[in-house]
């Protein structure tokens, strides 16, 4: 059997051979494992479904005598409130219940009868005479109610069973008078659906049958096992025709019990039926599994493993590969599909990275250059202009003109101290190590504002609080680039600059009435469409973990908002 298995004619079964690993470690031992536990464990499943059967008859049953209990509670309540008014001297006939939800706990009516037995006032009272039941009940009441033994005016009739309250020894006594059969009927209804072969049945704790669905069981009944009673709950098995569980329940505070009866077989018969067929659902099942490992093999295993072949050079910088079909199930295909748009995404976003770091090595050689420039041919010549004027000043110091050869020494020196602020200035915002953010902003815009058309309005909100160095840089630089895009591009006459410190973030503003732009779908359209600038704007936000908003529509100007939520102490920019 094994030689063959390398020569199945599965698709999927070469190279790799995942479906034959599949079939062999997979398939098979579930087959295995499925006949075994199907003849195997039908012993074992007949006996804990004839446990399964007791245990669940056994909830059942004291579901069902917890709802006893509760309206027995119920009409005990009704009795001792009704007594308490009897005992302020009140037997009039209104003082009885005349809510029907009331009258229908007690079917046979409400009785007041004095200490000696005899009647003082009653309702609905059905009872002409005073059987042993009641007189005992009477003799026997205390303030807190009590129910008297099962009383039946004849064979034929219904079962009474009456319930005594006297507020005081020598108050009026309250009756009420209710069938217990109706008490159970509703607590069945209430805890589950009897079956055909099942019985019902309540027994008092002198042994008499209180209530039967089943009038064969009396007999059995009466004779009740009372060793079976020393637990407040429980079952055992009967043999009648067929093996019956009985399930009982003890009826707390009245010594009651309520017993359930059924064929415990009328229960687990169909799970037992159903477990004997389970062998021949087998077959179908079998040949349904192995036809969808042949269709999982052809449509998608071979599938993903091309997918995986693709994706792979793809991972090499092969865009071109993974545009290559490999077929399979829609889902197969739309995941190629995904991947296809994903590796064109990849391929743009390269391409704009490596747009905006060739841009950027530009702008770095560019601004040495021009700082290289600037020093030779301003700083660097006024220097020497220094130099020689103290050389004339030495030589002519004879000839009494010394004070204005120092003059002019003294303002070439100034000019060349401003010229050195301004590159200094623009290389690193000396303001910002020492005064802070908002006073290095507030510079940014006056100084920008001197040397360039435009007017820039400056607002600050909020108290400020100092950032780690290497964020305030940051926004710094994203202001100052935000303004040498607007004088750049927006042809704007009117600018704002906002900072605004808040205790749960700090965002800067910068808006303009210039000619605005058309923002493409992601930050890479921006190196594509030249607008390195604007990427660098979201460079210097993504390592300070802050969050860069920017708006824009043809000939409605531009906003650019920059929001850094509070940070962590320890925070480092770029982590």
């Amino acid at each position: 059997m094994k030689s063959k298995l390398p020569g199945l004619p599965i698709p999927g079964s070469t190279g790799r051979g995942l479906t034959v690993r599949l079939f062999v470690w997979v398939i098979l031992p579930i087959i295995l494992l499925l006949f075994i536990a199907t003849f195997g464990s039908f012993a074992l499943h007949q006996r804990e479904m004839r446990q399964m059967v007791g245990v669940l008859d056994e909830r059942a049953v004291q579901t069902a005598a917890s709802s006893i209990a509760e309206q027995l509670e119920n009409r005990a309540v009704i009795i001792e409130g009704l007594s308490l008014m009897t005992a302020e001297g009140n037997l009039e006939e209104d003082i009885f219940p005349a809510s029907p939800s009331f009258m229908s706990n007690f079917e046979y009516g409400f009785a007041i009868f004095s200490p000696d037995g005899d009647i003082l006032a009653s309702k609905n009272w059905i009872i002409t005479n005073l059987p042993k039941q009641l007189e005992n009940s009477l003799a026997q009441s205390s303030e807190k109610a009590s129910f008297s033994q099962i009383y039946s005016p004849s064979e034929n009739e219904q079962k009474i069973i009456f319930v005594t309250a006297a507020a005081t020894v020598n108050a009026p006594i309250m009756v009420g008078a209710f069938n217990p059969s109706t008490l159970v009927g509703n607590s069945i209804e209430d805890a589950f659906e009897l079956k055909e072969q099942a019985s019902i049945s309540l027994i008092d704790s002198f042994g008499e049958v209180l209530y039967t669905s089943e009038e064969d069981n009396i007999n059995r009944l009466e004779n009740f096992n009372e060793n079976r009673l020393e637990n407040q709950s429980g079952f055992y098995f009967i043999q009648d025709n067929d093996e019956k569980v009985l399930a009982y329940s003890a009826i707390p505070n009245v010594g009651w019990t309520l017993i359930l009866e059924e064929p415990w077989v009328d229960v687990a018969s169909p799970t037992l039926t159903t477990t004997l067929i389970t062998p021949l659902a087998l077959t179908p099942v079998l040949l349904l599994a192995l036809l969808a490992l042949w269709f999982g093999a052809k449509q998608v295993v071979q599938p993903l493993q091309k997918l995986e072949d693709r994706a792979r050079e793809l991972a090499w910088g092969d865009y071109h590969k993974i545009q290559e079909s490999v077929g399979g199930i829609e889902e197969i295909v739309l995941l190629q599909n995904s991947l296809i748009y994903l590796a064109e995404k990849v391929q743009a976003a390269n391409e704009g990275l490596r747009s905006y770091i060739g841009a950027i090595t530009t702008g770095q050689e560019d601004e040495r250059k021009r700082l290289a420039r600037e020093l030779h041919d301003e700083t660097i010549q006024t220097l020497i202009a220094l130099n020689q004027q103290v050389q004339l000043a030495q030589v002519n110091n004879k000839n009494g003109d010394m004070a204005t050869r120092l003059t002019e020494i003294e303002n070439i020196s100034q000019k060349t101290i401003r010229d050195l602020r301004r590159l200094t200035q623009a290389l690193r915002p000396l303001y910002l190590d020492d005064l802070g953010l908002v006073t290095a902003l507030k510079m940014l815009v006056s100084e920008t504002e001197k040397t360039n058309p435009i007017e820039i309005s400056f607002q600050h909100i909020g108290t400020e609080r100092r950032l780690p160095p290497e964020t305030e840089m940051a926004l710094y630089r994203i202001a100052q680039e935000g303004l040498s895009n607007i004088l750049r591009h927006s042809n704007a006459k009117n600018a704002s600059l906002k900072i605004d410190f808040s205790p749960a973030s700090i965002s800067i503003t910068l808006s303009d009435d210039g000619v605005g732009f058309t923002l493409p779908e992601n930050p890479a359209g921006f190196a594509r469409s030249g607008h390195f600038g604007i990427l660098g704007l979201h460079e210097r936000a993504e390592l300070i973990a802050a969050k860069l908003t920017i708006t824009s529509n043809p000939g409605q100007g531009t906003g650019v908002l920059v929001v850094l939520p509070a940070e962590d102490p320890n925070h480092l920019p770029g982590k």
